[in-house]
Protein backbone atom coordinates (compact mmCIF):
# COMPACT_ATOMS: atom_id res chain seq x y z
CA UNK A 1 0.00 0.00 0.00
CA UNK A 2 2.93 1.99 0.78
CA UNK A 3 4.49 1.83 -2.52
CA UNK A 4 1.19 2.63 -4.46
CA UNK A 5 0.51 5.68 -2.79
CA UNK A 6 4.43 6.56 -3.11
CA UNK A 7 3.62 5.73 -6.65
CA UNK A 8 1.09 7.65 -7.05
CA UNK A 9 2.49 11.14 -5.30
CA UNK A 10 5.70 10.38 -8.15
CA UNK A 11 4.44 9.53 -11.11
CA UNK A 12 1.71 12.54 -12.69
CA UNK A 13 0.47 9.58 -15.54
CA UNK A 14 -0.04 7.00 -12.55
CA UNK A 15 -2.70 9.87 -10.90
CA UNK A 16 -4.50 10.53 -14.18
CA UNK A 17 -4.73 7.28 -14.59
CA UNK A 18 -6.09 6.74 -11.08
CA UNK A 19 -8.46 9.17 -11.30
CA UNK A 20 -9.66 8.69 -14.90
CA UNK A 21 -10.13 4.52 -13.75
CA UNK A 22 -13.84 4.55 -12.39
CA UNK A 23 -15.18 6.61 -14.89
CA UNK A 24 -13.15 4.35 -18.03
CA UNK A 25 -14.50 1.12 -15.45
CA UNK A 26 -18.71 2.73 -15.60
CA UNK A 27 -18.08 3.49 -19.56
CA UNK A 28 -16.75 -0.09 -20.06
CA UNK A 29 -19.60 -1.49 -18.41
CA UNK A 30 -22.61 -0.05 -19.16
CA UNK A 31 -21.55 1.13 -22.72
CA UNK A 32 -18.61 -0.59 -24.59
CA UNK A 33 -19.95 -4.44 -23.33
CA UNK A 34 -23.26 -3.80 -24.39
CA UNK A 35 -22.57 -2.82 -27.31
CA UNK A 36 -20.47 -5.63 -27.79
CA UNK A 37 -23.01 -7.97 -27.09
CA UNK A 38 -25.41 -6.26 -29.34
CA UNK A 39 -22.70 -6.68 -32.44
CA UNK A 40 -22.29 -10.33 -31.64
CA UNK A 41 -25.72 -11.20 -31.75
CA UNK A 42 -26.11 -8.92 -34.97
CA UNK A 43 -23.34 -11.38 -36.90
CA UNK A 44 -25.73 -14.64 -35.03
CA UNK A 45 -28.43 -16.74 -36.86
CA UNK A 46 -32.00 -16.78 -35.28
CA UNK A 47 -32.82 -19.62 -33.65
CA UNK A 48 -35.84 -21.55 -35.04
CA UNK A 49 -38.31 -20.39 -31.95
CA UNK A 50 -36.74 -16.87 -31.81
CA UNK A 51 -33.98 -15.42 -30.37
CA UNK A 52 -30.35 -16.31 -31.49
CA UNK A 53 -28.16 -20.03 -32.19
CA UNK A 54 -25.23 -19.03 -30.53
CA UNK A 55 -21.63 -20.23 -32.27
CA UNK A 56 -23.18 -19.75 -35.77
CA UNK A 57 -22.14 -16.98 -37.23
CA UNK A 58 -23.71 -15.16 -40.54
CA UNK A 59 -24.15 -11.32 -42.06
CA UNK A 60 -27.87 -12.71 -42.97
CA UNK A 61 -29.50 -10.24 -40.93
CA UNK A 62 -27.28 -7.53 -42.57
CA UNK A 63 -27.81 -8.48 -45.98
CA UNK A 64 -32.20 -8.70 -44.98
CA UNK A 65 -31.43 -5.08 -44.20
CA UNK A 66 -31.19 -4.05 -47.61
CA UNK A 67 -32.47 -7.51 -49.76
CA UNK A 68 -34.82 -9.94 -49.80
CA UNK A 69 -35.28 -13.23 -51.38
CA UNK A 70 -37.72 -13.72 -53.94
CA UNK A 71 -39.94 -17.05 -54.85
CA UNK A 72 -37.00 -18.02 -57.43
CA UNK A 73 -34.01 -17.64 -54.33
CA UNK A 74 -32.89 -14.60 -55.87
CA UNK A 75 -31.66 -11.37 -53.82
CA UNK A 76 -33.57 -7.73 -54.49
CA UNK A 77 -33.77 -4.76 -53.44
CA UNK A 78 -36.10 -4.16 -50.39
CA UNK A 79 -37.25 -1.19 -49.64
CA UNK A 80 -39.57 -1.49 -46.98
CA UNK A 81 -36.55 -1.08 -44.47
CA UNK A 82 -35.00 2.04 -46.25
CA UNK A 83 -38.48 3.52 -46.18
CA UNK A 84 -38.84 3.53 -42.60
CA UNK A 85 -34.95 4.74 -41.79
CA UNK A 86 -36.03 7.46 -44.44
CA UNK A 87 -38.86 8.55 -43.11
CA UNK A 88 -37.28 8.67 -39.30
CA UNK A 89 -34.59 10.88 -40.54
CA UNK A 90 -36.97 13.12 -42.42
CA UNK A 91 -38.93 13.45 -39.60
CA UNK A 92 -36.43 14.01 -37.32
CA UNK A 93 -34.93 16.51 -38.98
CA UNK A 94 -38.49 18.65 -39.05
CA UNK A 95 -38.81 18.20 -35.72
CA UNK A 96 -35.26 19.62 -35.45
CA UNK A 97 -35.98 22.49 -37.63
CA UNK A 98 -39.54 23.08 -35.76
CA UNK A 99 -37.62 22.99 -32.17
CA UNK A 100 -35.08 25.48 -33.31
CA UNK A 101 -37.32 28.22 -34.78
CA UNK A 102 -39.64 28.02 -31.46
CA UNK A 103 -36.72 27.27 -29.12
CA UNK A 104 -34.38 30.32 -30.64
CA UNK A 105 -36.78 33.09 -29.60
CA UNK A 106 -37.36 31.93 -26.84
CA UNK A 107 -34.34 31.46 -25.58
CA UNK A 108 -33.25 34.94 -26.98
CA UNK A 109 -36.32 36.45 -25.22
CA UNK A 110 -34.87 34.32 -21.55
CA UNK A 111 -31.64 35.57 -21.78
CA UNK A 112 -32.75 39.21 -22.01
CA UNK A 113 -35.09 39.78 -18.89
CA UNK A 114 -33.94 40.81 -15.48
CA UNK A 115 -31.83 38.07 -13.71
CA UNK A 116 -34.62 37.71 -10.97
CA UNK A 117 -36.92 36.42 -13.60
CA UNK A 118 -34.83 33.99 -16.06
CA UNK A 119 -35.39 31.19 -12.97
CA UNK A 120 -38.86 31.34 -13.25
CA UNK A 121 -38.43 31.12 -17.52
CA UNK A 122 -36.41 28.40 -16.75
CA UNK A 123 -38.89 26.75 -14.31
CA UNK A 124 -41.82 27.07 -17.27
CA UNK A 125 -39.45 25.58 -19.57
CA UNK A 126 -38.98 22.14 -17.46
CA UNK A 127 -42.64 21.65 -16.20
CA UNK A 128 -43.30 18.81 -18.66
CA UNK A 129 -40.29 16.80 -17.45
CA UNK A 130 -42.73 16.60 -14.53
CA UNK A 131 -44.77 14.59 -15.89
CA UNK A 132 -44.43 10.89 -17.49
CA UNK A 133 -43.55 11.32 -21.12
CA UNK A 134 -46.47 7.94 -21.83
CA UNK A 135 -49.14 10.21 -20.01
CA UNK A 136 -47.97 13.27 -22.69
CA UNK A 137 -48.64 11.25 -25.30
CA UNK A 138 -51.76 10.16 -23.94
CA UNK A 139 -52.85 14.05 -23.68
CA UNK A 140 -52.15 14.53 -27.07
CA UNK A 141 -54.17 11.74 -28.24
CA UNK A 142 -57.45 12.71 -27.33
CA UNK A 143 -56.75 16.15 -28.34
CA UNK A 144 -55.75 15.24 -31.95
CA UNK A 145 -58.37 12.92 -32.47
CA UNK A 146 -61.80 13.24 -34.83
CA UNK A 147 -63.55 13.95 -31.56
CA UNK A 148 -60.97 15.33 -29.70
CA UNK A 149 -60.34 18.94 -28.39
CA UNK A 150 -58.61 20.32 -31.43
CA UNK A 151 -60.91 19.51 -33.71
CA UNK A 152 -63.88 20.46 -31.61
CA UNK A 153 -62.58 24.23 -31.21
CA UNK A 154 -62.01 24.02 -35.17
CA UNK A 155 -65.42 23.10 -35.20
CA UNK A 156 -66.93 25.06 -32.96
CA UNK A 157 -64.80 28.43 -34.61
CA UNK A 158 -66.63 27.80 -38.00
CA UNK A 159 -62.99 27.13 -39.16
CA UNK A 160 -63.96 23.60 -40.69
CA UNK A 161 -66.79 21.62 -41.31
CA UNK A 162 -65.62 18.31 -40.82
CA UNK A 163 -63.14 16.71 -38.33
CA UNK A 164 -59.31 16.78 -39.63
CA UNK A 165 -57.50 13.13 -39.46
CA UNK A 166 -54.53 14.22 -37.62
CA UNK A 167 -54.38 11.00 -35.22
CA UNK A 168 -52.07 8.58 -35.96
CA UNK A 169 -50.40 10.47 -39.30
CA UNK A 170 -46.73 11.89 -39.81
CA UNK A 171 -48.44 15.38 -38.47
CA UNK A 172 -49.25 13.63 -34.75
CA UNK A 173 -45.62 12.34 -34.64
CA UNK A 174 -44.13 15.65 -35.33
CA UNK A 175 -46.64 17.41 -32.97
CA UNK A 176 -45.45 15.03 -30.35
CA UNK A 177 -42.00 14.99 -31.00
CA UNK A 178 -41.43 18.72 -31.11
CA UNK A 179 -43.42 19.05 -27.64
CA UNK A 180 -40.85 16.25 -26.20
CA UNK A 181 -37.65 17.17 -26.93
CA UNK A 182 -38.23 21.62 -27.48
CA UNK A 183 -36.72 21.88 -23.96
CA UNK A 184 -33.93 19.97 -24.91
CA UNK A 185 -33.42 22.75 -27.89
CA UNK A 186 -34.12 25.87 -25.61
CA UNK A 187 -32.00 25.37 -22.82
CA UNK A 188 -28.70 24.92 -24.46
CA UNK A 189 -29.35 27.88 -26.70
CA UNK A 190 -30.26 29.88 -23.24
CA UNK A 191 -27.19 28.77 -21.65
CA UNK A 192 -24.92 30.36 -24.82
CA UNK A 193 -27.17 33.46 -24.48
CA UNK A 194 -26.76 34.32 -21.49
CA UNK A 195 -23.51 34.96 -21.14
CA UNK A 196 -23.70 37.60 -24.34
CA UNK A 197 -22.72 40.73 -23.84
CA UNK A 198 -24.79 43.33 -25.34
CA UNK A 199 -21.80 45.73 -25.56
CA UNK A 200 -21.05 43.92 -28.55
CA UNK A 201 -24.65 44.24 -29.93
CA UNK A 202 -24.15 48.09 -29.35
CA UNK A 203 -20.80 47.96 -30.81
CA UNK A 204 -21.93 46.68 -34.00
CA UNK A 205 -25.08 49.25 -34.28
CA UNK A 206 -21.89 52.18 -33.83
CA UNK A 207 -20.78 50.23 -36.84
CA UNK A 208 -23.44 51.06 -38.82
CA UNK A 209 -25.16 47.74 -38.97
CA UNK A 210 -28.76 47.22 -38.36
CA UNK A 211 -30.76 45.25 -36.25
CA UNK A 212 -30.74 41.82 -38.60
CA UNK A 213 -27.15 42.26 -39.40
CA UNK A 214 -26.44 42.80 -35.86
CA UNK A 215 -28.13 39.57 -35.00
CA UNK A 216 -26.89 37.34 -38.09
CA UNK A 217 -23.16 38.83 -37.78
CA UNK A 218 -23.27 38.92 -33.85
CA UNK A 219 -25.78 37.38 -31.84
CA UNK A 220 -26.51 33.95 -34.30
CA UNK A 221 -22.58 33.15 -34.62
CA UNK A 222 -22.03 33.62 -30.08
CA UNK A 223 -25.08 31.33 -29.90
CA UNK A 224 -23.76 29.22 -32.15
CA UNK A 225 -22.06 26.17 -29.53
CA UNK A 226 -25.80 26.11 -27.68
CA UNK A 227 -27.56 25.69 -31.38
CA UNK A 228 -25.55 22.75 -32.45
CA UNK A 229 -26.01 21.43 -28.66
CA UNK A 230 -30.05 21.52 -28.89
CA UNK A 231 -29.49 20.08 -32.33
CA UNK A 232 -27.96 17.07 -31.32
CA UNK A 233 -30.26 16.70 -28.22
CA UNK A 234 -33.36 16.91 -30.24
CA UNK A 235 -32.39 15.19 -33.97
CA UNK A 236 -30.77 12.10 -32.42
CA UNK A 237 -33.26 11.07 -29.69
CA UNK A 238 -36.05 11.66 -31.57
CA UNK A 239 -34.63 9.33 -34.58
CA UNK A 240 -34.71 7.04 -31.71
CA UNK A 241 -38.16 7.87 -30.45
CA UNK A 242 -40.60 4.66 -29.59
CA UNK A 243 -43.37 5.88 -27.98
CA UNK A 244 -44.45 8.83 -29.56
CA UNK A 245 -44.58 7.08 -32.58
CA UNK A 246 -46.21 3.98 -31.23
CA UNK A 247 -48.76 6.06 -29.69
CA UNK A 248 -49.44 9.17 -32.29
CA UNK A 249 -48.40 7.88 -35.29
CA UNK A 250 -49.63 3.91 -35.01
CA UNK A 251 -48.83 1.00 -37.26
CA UNK A 252 -48.89 3.10 -40.67
CA UNK A 253 -46.23 5.46 -39.35
CA UNK A 254 -43.65 3.22 -38.35
CA UNK A 255 -39.79 4.77 -37.22
CA UNK A 256 -36.57 3.09 -36.91
CA UNK A 257 -37.27 2.65 -32.81
CA UNK A 258 -40.28 1.17 -33.28
CA UNK A 259 -39.31 -1.37 -35.58
CA UNK A 260 -36.59 -2.18 -34.04
CA UNK A 261 -38.36 -3.21 -30.75
CA UNK A 262 -40.67 -5.47 -32.78
CA UNK A 263 -38.07 -7.25 -34.02
CA UNK A 264 -36.54 -8.05 -30.53
CA UNK A 265 -40.29 -8.44 -29.47
CA UNK A 266 -42.99 -9.60 -31.56
CA UNK A 267 -41.17 -10.68 -34.57
CA UNK A 268 -38.24 -12.57 -31.93
CA UNK A 269 -35.79 -11.99 -34.51
CA UNK A 270 -33.06 -10.68 -32.14
CA UNK A 271 -30.11 -10.47 -35.18
CA UNK A 272 -31.84 -8.22 -37.55
CA UNK A 273 -33.25 -5.92 -34.62
CA UNK A 274 -29.22 -5.68 -33.26
CA UNK A 275 -28.44 -5.68 -37.30
CA UNK A 276 -31.07 -2.80 -37.41
CA UNK A 277 -29.71 -0.95 -34.34
CA UNK A 278 -25.68 -1.27 -35.31
CA UNK A 279 -27.12 0.37 -38.84
CA UNK A 280 -28.96 3.39 -36.83
CA UNK A 281 -25.71 3.70 -35.16
CA UNK A 282 -23.03 3.51 -37.94
CA UNK A 283 -25.63 6.20 -39.84
CA UNK A 284 -25.95 8.70 -36.45
CA UNK A 285 -22.14 8.59 -36.46
CA UNK A 286 -20.96 9.34 -39.74
CA UNK A 287 -23.83 12.28 -39.87
CA UNK A 288 -21.55 13.55 -36.87
CA UNK A 289 -18.05 13.24 -37.98
CA UNK A 290 -19.26 15.17 -41.00
CA UNK A 291 -20.69 17.89 -38.94
CA UNK A 292 -17.13 18.07 -36.37
CA UNK A 293 -14.95 18.26 -39.61
CA UNK A 294 -17.22 20.87 -40.94
CA UNK A 295 -17.95 22.87 -38.01
CA UNK A 296 -14.73 22.32 -35.97
CA UNK A 297 -12.94 25.42 -34.97
CA UNK A 298 -9.45 26.11 -36.77
CA UNK A 299 -6.19 25.75 -33.86
CA UNK A 300 -5.92 29.44 -32.93
CA UNK A 301 -2.52 30.85 -34.45
CA UNK A 302 0.17 30.93 -30.93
Amino acid sequence: MGAFVDLMRRSRPARVGALIAPAMLIIGIFMVLPLGLMAYVSILERGINGGVQWGVHTVEAYVAFLFEENLLGELSVNPDYIRIFARSFILSFVTMAICLTIGFPAAFYMALQPEKYRNLLIFLVTIPFWTNLLVRNYAWILMLRSNGLLNEALLGLGLIEEPIELLYTNVAITIGLVYSFLPFMVLPIYASLEKLDLRLVEAAFDLGANKRRAFLRVVVPLAMPGIAAGCILVFIPSLGAFVTPELLGGSKSMMIGNLIQSQFGAARNWPLGAALAFALLAIVLLAMMVYLMRFRRPPSAG
